[in-house]
């Protein structure tokens, strides 16, 4: 395990509890430090589900409902031909 550069130390103190964010000048991306606990709990609520292809696809139906795509308005999508 790498251990803390003490130069992350004073984010880390300045960050009030919140997750420090810190950017990869090489590649510009974004990372969270997490505590090992947070990551912990953060990490089981987003493995992946073991759901069957009917379970998936009833949720993705109920969400789609619920994000009203069920609307009849919506038909014209299904009916929609590019030109």
């Amino acid at each position: 395990m790498t251990t803390l550069p003490p130069e992350l130390q004073p984010v880390i103190d300045a960050s009030a509890g919140s997750p420090p964010r810190l950017i990869d000048e090489r590649t510009n991306t974004e990372y969270v430090l997490l505590r090992a606990d947070a990551y912990d709990r953060v990490s089981s609520l987003v493995e992946t589900l073991s759901l069957t292809k009917m379970e998936q696809v009833a949720f993705l139906r109920r969400a789609g409902e619920r994000a009203g795509w069920d609307d009849p308005e919506m038909q014209s999508y299904d009916n929609y031909q590019a030109k």
